[in-house]
């Protein structure tokens, strides 16, 4: 396809998800950060509902979730940004500020995410290496990158970046900075209100995790509402369906019924870590729905294989900085005990 496909496309090395087995086989999925309870029931009973009038289009912007977003976290609805999952939204940052041969920055191990939506855009990707819980690196503040991008609570360690060291990196980049707070509801502090200081910053969200919505595929991003018109014009016309905006309005309109599940994961993984460290592994405190595990002499893909042929998935990540442990999603408490059960006998 040499000749049909662009070049820069035809040497990418895709984005690799964590393993999807297929619904028939049985195994204790602990490798892509999905959360192991059900959504809010109002979630299904809006789908349904909408699912009524699929016939017209949905509204360009998502209106009705915009709206529910902005008042649940406190901002106008013109700071809001709907997308296909947070993964769309990353992509149109760099679509809107790294485009034609621009860069972007991220302390590495991260996302590994970040690296093919760079290669995709043609922008120039920047890794600085960071420890988990440092502050952010001198040479990430000092890059110049048009796009930075700072998960927090990072992936695959757990560990957040402080809010005073975001601040710092939205003071000094002299583009956007982004807060990719996938997984903050699970104790993480958000940059929320940080906004109102800093018009370069943007806050991301997702469904998938504390919501329990990774199959309905929705994020939310919230910055200056010019930001936000800028970032718009470059999104796809109608990029979420109206069964998503349905469901993530009935979603936010349940709170409560996300915390409660957000506060179970949280003490199953404290539970898990402790009795891990009992047992003389090494764990980095995590504040998301995994944790990373020094799997020691093993190495990381031989503990993988061992889980794997007892039906466990975990998340191995070949590279020379990770290839000594694996992320582990956590599960429910039935889940963890069967984990625990294997790696302890």
């Amino acid at each position: 396809m040499k000749n049909v496909v662009a070049p820069r496309i035809a040497a990418l090395h895709g984005y690799v998800p964590g393993e999807q087995p297929s619904d028939a086989e049985r195994v204790i999925k602990l490798n892509t950060n999905e959360n192991p309870y059900p959504p809010s029931p109002r979630v299904a009973t809006a789908v349904a509902d909408a699912a009524s009038r699929l016939a017209l289009y949905p509204a360009p912007l998502a209106d009705p979730l915009r709206e529910a977003a902005a008042a649940r976290y406190g901002v106008d609805p013109e700071q809001v940004l709907v997308g296909n999952g947070s993964d769309e939204l990353l992509a149109i940052c760099l679509r809107a500020c790294a485009c034609d041969g621009g860069s972007v920055a991220y302390p590495v191990p991260t996302y590994s995410l970040y690296a093919t939506l760079a290669s995709i855009e043609g922008a120039r990707a920047i890794e600085v290496p960071m420890e988990p819980g440092a502050d952010l690196p001198e040479a990430l503040l000092m890059s110049g990158a048009d796009v930075i991008f700072l998960c927090s609570p990072n992936s695959p360690y757990g560990t957040p970046i402080r809010l005073n060291e975001i601040a710092r990196a939205a003071e000094r980049a002299p583009g956007l900075v982004v807060a990719d707070e996938a997984y903050v509801d699970f104790g993480g502090e958000s940059a929320l209100e940080l906004l109102v200081d800093h018009p370069n910053l943007l806050v991301l969200r997702s469904f998938s995790k504390s919501f329990s919505l990774a199959g309905l595929r929705l994020g939310l991003a919230f910055a200056s509402a010019a930001l936000i018109a800028e970032l718009a014009k470059v999104k796809d016309s109608y990029n979420v369906s109206r069964l998503a905006i349905a469901g993530g309005v009935a979603a936010l309109n349940d709170y409560e019924w996300m915390t409660g599940s957000v506060q179970k994961v949280a003490r199953t993984r404290d539970r898990v870590i402790e009795t891990l460290r009992a047992r003389g592994y090494r764990i980095e405190d995590s504040r998301a729905n995994f944790f990373w595990l020094d799997c020691g002499d093993d190495g990381g893909d031989v503990v993988s294989r061992r889980l794997r042929d007892r039906g466990i998935l975990v998340r191995f990540f070949d590279t020379p900085v990770l290839r000594s442990g694996v992320r582990v999603t956590v599960g429910t408490d039935e889940d963890m005990d069967a984990f625990l059960g294997a790696m302890l006998d």
